[in-house]
């Protein structure tokens, strides 16, 4: 029986390797290039190969066996709109439009509403895994209507990167708009876990003034391990080993300037987060700490001039620091992962996605940048209370908070007595120290509110709204409400 061929519209590296591993896995690919140059590409690459390749919009959909499956590798933005506005001239009622870029899940709303409207599907589908992952099997998040995902199910399965215990790294992450924010979010605890390993770095090159090559052989020694071991750790060992082949010594990390770029990702998880109203400043402070790294000229005048610690740790005590490191960064990943996946519920009970937090855990166990071990005790703890307040507070995370707090304290304090801005490990430990604070000093923010803008308070005693003359004798009113 033939399992009917599959477009793919949009040919930069990332959508060649999603289309071949498509072909690789039994369909055959119909592809769209409007360029000659990344069309020709592709063309040589599936030469041999059940393929097709096309630069007509008209030919591309005329190819494709109805009900048509489309997926959409282009730029996200206006890319994406030009796209399925050109498709839609073509395509016809009951055909499957897939989004597979990093699309915002606002505009991923409102093209499923207009699309809809005219009688297609549209799945908005994240993906991870950068170039290798797309070609190999990368972790696939779609969301939208569950009919058409029904119908792509069958290809992103094969496609997907397998566990070997847990099946294809692909759930149907929820209504509307799921998909792409689960992908969303998935980026915001990259960026997180990524700063939180490069402040983890600073504190050994800096503190403890190790070289590259010494701190290589810690985060080597690392990448065996239960709790923090997995993609970006990984990485980060072969990264801090890698010599430079420019200058013919030293390692190259060195000599790369010290400026981070983003494209959106983790801006828009800070914001919608803002939005719903739920915490995770790991994961925003990330991206405050890329929009930092980006000021290096006026770094470079405020080094003149502004003052920090001339304090180095004895490297005696290196053992001792490194053990707290490893601790500090096990629990900020933890902290990472419990503050995306509380997005995550927040999102899913406001906008009636209907997402399942144990599958968004199940299929990061392996394809996508995320990955890790830390993912096995995510989706356990999920599968056991689907409705976790906190992952940080299931008992199978709860011990490991205690245990490795006081490290986290430890590795915070040396950062400060030495200089080096820890802007995640800081925001981490303020996370779970307010977290865990049954009396935050919120009291006095309410005071100081009702002060000057009279915007009332609740008080600890009785029931009501109050507002009291802060600056007089007058009395304590209980208000109707504001």
């Amino acid at each position: 029986m033939s399992q009917g061929n599959f477009g793919v519209a949009g040919l930069g590296v990332m959508g060649q390797n999603v289309a071949l591993n498509i072909e690789r896995n039994g369909f055959q690919v119909i592809a769209y290039n409007r360029s000659d140059e990344n069309a020709n590409v592709m063309r040589a690459k599936a030469e041999g190969k059940n393929f097709i390749v096309t630069q007509s919009i008209e030919e591309f959909v005329k190819k494709l066996e109805p009900p048509r499956r489309v997926l959409l590798m282009v730029t996200a933005g206006k890319g994406t709109d030009a796209v399925i506005d050109a498709l839609t001239h073509y395509l016809q009622p009951g055909d499957i439009i897939i989004d597979g870029g990093n699309s915002h899940f606002p505009d991923t709303n409102r093209r499923a509403e207009a699309l809809h409207a005219k009688g297609y599907h549209f799945v908005g589908c994240g993906i991870s895994g950068g170039d290798e992952g797309a070609l190999w099997g990368p972790s696939i998040m779609p969301g939208g209507n569950y009919e058409a995902y029904e119908r792509i199910a069958p290809v992103l399965e094969k496609i997907a990167a397998k566990t070997k215990d847990d099946g294809a790294c692909v759930t149907y992450c929820g209504r509307t708009s799921a998909g792409h924010y689960v992908k969303m979010v998935h980026n915001g605890i990259e960026y997180g876990i990524m700063q939180v390993i490069c402040e983890v770095y600073d504190v050994l090159r800096n503190s403890l003034g190790l070289s590259a090559k010494e701190i290589g052989e810690i985060f080597q020694k690392w990448t065996k391990s239960q709790e923090v071991g997995g993609f970006l750790v990984d990485i980060t060992a072969v990264c801090l080993a890698k010599k430079d082949d420019q200058a013919k010594k030293g390692h190259l990390v060195d000599q790369i300037l010290d400026t981070a770029g983003q494209k959106g990702t983790g801006k828009w998880t800070a914001q919608s987060a803002l939005d719903l109203g739920v915490p995770i400043p790991t994961l925003s402070m990330s991206v405050e700490a890329r929009i930092l790294s980006g000021l290096k000229p006026l770094r470079v005048e405020a080094a003149k001039i502004l003052d920090g610690p001339e304090v180095k740790i004895d490297k005696k005590k290196k053992d001792d620091v490194v053990d707290a490191l490893y601790n500090a960064l096990h629990l900020s990943m933890i902290a990472c992962y419990a503050q995306g996946m509380a997005l995550i519920q927040e999102a899913s009970k406001t906008y009636d996605y209907g997402t399942n937090y144990a599958e968004v855990a199940r299929i990061w166990k392996e394809g996508c940048i995320i990955r890790s071990k830390l993912l096995d005790p995510i989706k356990e703890a999920f599968k056991d209370q689907p409705d976790l307040s906190n992952l940080m507070v299931h008992p199978s995370f709860s011990k490991i908070v205690n245990d490795s707090l006081p490290d986290l304290r430890k590795v915070v304090r040396l950062a400060a007595k030495t200089g080096v801005p820890a802007t995640c490990l800081g925001a981490t430990l303020a996370y779970i120290d307010s977290y865990r604070s049954e009396f935050l000093p919120a009291n006095l923010l309410q005071a100081l509110r009702d002060n000057f803008g009279a915007h009332t308070y609740k008080r600890l005693d009785r029931e009501g709204v109050f507002h009291s003359d802060w600056n007089g004798e007058g009395p304590v009113t209980e208000s109707s409400g504001h």
